[in-house]
């Protein structure tokens, strides 16, 4: 699926016209601590955060991300709008919460792209 493609399916509202909208979208990932996108995510996802600070704009950046979806219908600061048409990165706003947007791309065919970043000093497995 492409940028065009996913705005339409989440009834999205990109913030930065500009943006490429035939980049391909090849997985997603839904997170709100960059430092597990950057650990997990693969490239060419499309990042679903309740986040809006630039911060997203630049592990985004980072991860070769294809697009960013911020839920609930948040609208970031101008701060992030511009450094998203800088880095040529689709920020894309939607109603819906991260719950349903992740079901919506599953079942539109979107596969996880988030890897298991197990770390066995976590303390997780006991």
């Amino acid at each position: 699926m492409n940028v065009s493609e996913l705005i339409s399916l989440i009834d999205g509202n990109l913030l930065n016209p500009d943006a490429n909208l035939n980049r391909e979208v090849k997985g997603g990932c839904g997170a709100d601590l960059m430092s597990d996108v950057l650990a997990s995510i693969k490239p060419e996802a499309v990042l679903l955060t309740g986040l809006c600070n630039p911060q997203v704009v630049r592990t985004a950046q980072m991860a070769d991300v294809a697009a960013i979806v911020l839920v609930r219908g948040k609208v970031p600061p101008s701060e992030t709008i511009e450094l998203a048409k800088a880095e040529h990165i689709a920020l894309i706003s939607s109603r819906y919460g991260m719950f349903e947007l992740c079901g919506r791309l599953y079942q539109a065919g979107l596969p996880s792209f988030e890897v298991s970043v197990s770390d066995p000093e976590c303390g997780c497995e006991e």
